[in-house]
C-alpha cells in the first residue's frame, strides 16, 4: 500500500521549514499552535507570489479586494448554502482583529460597555480580550457528557442578562464541537430577549467531519442576522495565518453604516498577499481541502486508538470539527500541569487547558494536523512519560527523520 504523502513528512523537514509551531520550543514535537503541517493548496502560493511580482506592495487596489469579496461570497454559498452579497464582506487582517472591532463598534446599543460572554473552555486570546478595552468577561462553562458537549442554558441566560456581547466560536476551539441548527436557534432567542449581540467566529467552519454540518449563525434567521457579525477566513482550512487576511461579514444595514465610518483603518491592515491567497483558496482549493479533511478524519480516529493504547486513563472525545483534540488528564494529577509536564518529560509542546478559562484545569489541547507517524510518536512519548519509562526508542519519530 502506497504511503500518503503527508505520512512521508519528517520531523527534520518540519523543523527545517521554520514555522512557529516547530521552532518556539527547540527539540520538541510541536502540537500547540493551531497551524497544519501540510503546506497549502496548489495555486495559493503562486497567487501570493504573483502579487509581489506585479509590484503590489503598496495599498490594496480595489480589484484585489473585489476579487476576495466575490470569491468569499461564492465560497460561502457553495460550501454552506449561505448567500451573502459580496459588498457586505469586508477585509480585515485576522479574526482576532474582527473581535476587537466588534467590541469597539458593535456592542449592544443600550449597553455600550457590555461584558463579553465566553463559552469555556475558550480560544486563549479571547480570554483576555475584554480587559484590553476596560470591559469584564463572563465565562459560561460548557457541560461535558458521555456523548459530547452541551450548553448550560440557565447559566448562559444569566450571563446575557442586561445585554452582552456573546463570543460564539463555531466550530468550537478547543473542544471541537459543531453547533446544531437547533442550538443556534435557541441561542438567538436568548440573545434577542436580553438585548445582546453575537460575534460569531467561524474560522474553522470548513473543517467539519462526516456526521456534522456547519451552519453559519447569521444564516438561521433574520433575527440572528440582525444581531450578529461574523468573522471567517481561509487561514485555518488552507493554513494561511501568516498572510494576514480575514473577512468580516456584516448582515444588517445598521452595522454596515457604522462600518462605513470606522472601517477604513482596519480594512487597510489586510495584506495584499493574503487577499490574493484567499481568492485563490476559495476559487481553486476545494479539492485539496477535501483531501486534507479525509486525512484529518483518519487522524482523529488514529488518535483515539493511540490514547487507548498508551494513555488509557485519559478521556478523549473525537472532535466534530477543527484539528484540535481536548484531552482530559485530570485523573493523572500531573504537576505542575499536564502541558508543562509533557514539555519537560516528553518533549511534546501542547497548549495548557489553564489558558482556556473555566473548566480547563487538567486538560491540554493537542493539534493533530501533523503526519500520522509524528502523531504516533507524540502519544508514545506522552505515554512513556506517564509510565516513567524510556521515551526515546526506535519507534520515536526522531529516529525516523
Amino acid at each position: 500500500m502506497t504511503a500518503h504523502p503527508f505520512d512521508l513528512l519528517t520531523v527534520d523537514q518540519l523543523r527545517h521549514n521554520g514555522s512557529l509551531k516547530w521552532t518556539e520550543y527547540p527539540g520538541t514535537l510541536g502540537a500547540w499552535v493551531a497551524e497544519m503541517d501540510f503546506g497549502t493548496a496548489p495555486g495559493i502560493i503562486e497567487a501570493a507570489q504573483q502579487t509581489l511580482a506585479s509590484g503590489l506592495t503598496g495599498y490594496a487596489p480595489t480589484s484585489l479586494i473585489r476579487d476576495m469579496q466575490q470569491s468569499t461570497s461564492q465560497w460561502l454559498d457553495a460550501r454552506f448554502g449561505w448567500k451573502v452579497e459580496s459588498e457586505h464582506i469586508r477585509p480585515i487582517n485576522s479574526v482576532a482583529a474582527a473581535l476587537d472591532a466588534a467590541i469597539m463598534h458593535f456592542s449592544p446599543k443600550r449597553r455600550p460597555d457590555a461584558p463579553l460572554v465566553l463559552l469555556t473552555p475558550a480560544y486563549m486570546p479571547f480570554i483576555s480580550a475584554a480587559s484590553r478595552f476596560g470591559r469584564i468577561s463572563k465565562q459560561v462553562a460548557m457541560l461535558q457528557t458521555e456523548t459530547g458537549w452541551e450548553l448550560d442554558w440557565t447559566a448562559l441566560e444569566q450571563a446575557l442578562g442586561g445585554g452582552a456581547l456573546l463570543v460564539l466560536v463555531n466550530p468550537h476551539n478547543p473542544i471541537g464541537k459543531v453547533y446544531s441548527r437547533e442550538e443556534l436557534q435557541r441561542i438567538s432567542l436568548l440573545v434577542e430577549a436580553t438585548g445582546s449581540r453575537v460575534f460569531s467566529d467561524e474560522i474553522h467552519a470548513p473543517l467539519v467531519y462526516s456526521g456534522s454540518t456547519h451552519v453559519p449563525y447569521a444564516s438561521i434567521s433574520a433575527i440572528a442576522a440582525g444581531h450578529s457579525i461574523t468573522a471567517v477566513a481561509a487561514s485555518k482550512a488552507f493554513n494561511l495565518p501568516g498572510l494576514k487576511c480575514a473577512q468580516l461579514v456584516l448582515t444588517n444595514d445598521v452595522d454596515r453604516t457604522v462600518w462605513s465610518r470606522v472601517g477604513d483603518v482596519p480594512e487597510h491592515a489586510a495584506a495584499n498577499v493574503g487577499l490574493a491567497a484567499t481568492t485563490a483558496a476559495y476559487r481553486t482549493g476545494s479539492g485539496w481541502l477535501d483531501g486534507v479533511i479525509d486525512y484529518l478524519d483518519a487522524s482523529r480516529i488514529l488518535l483515539g486508538r493511540l490514547i487507548a493504547e498508551h494513555l488509557p486513563q485519559v478521556k478523549y472525545q473525537a472532535p466534530q470539527g477543527t484539528y484540535l483534540a481536548w484531552l482530559d488528564f485530570s485523573r493523572l494529577a500531573l504537576e505542575p500541569n499536564p502541558a508543562q509536564f509533557f514539555l519537560t518529560e516528553a518533549q511534546v509542546a501542547l497548549t495548557s487547558g489553564n489558558a482556556c478559562g473555566k473548566g480547563g484545569s487538567g486538560f491540554v489541547r493537542l493539534n493533530f494536523a501533523t503526519p500520522g507517524p509524528v502523531l504516533a510518536g507524540m502519544i508514545h512519548r506522552m505515554g512513556a512519560a506517564v509510565d516513567g519509562c524510556d521515551k526515546f526508542d526506535a519507534t520515536d519519530p526522531e529516529f525516523a527523520s
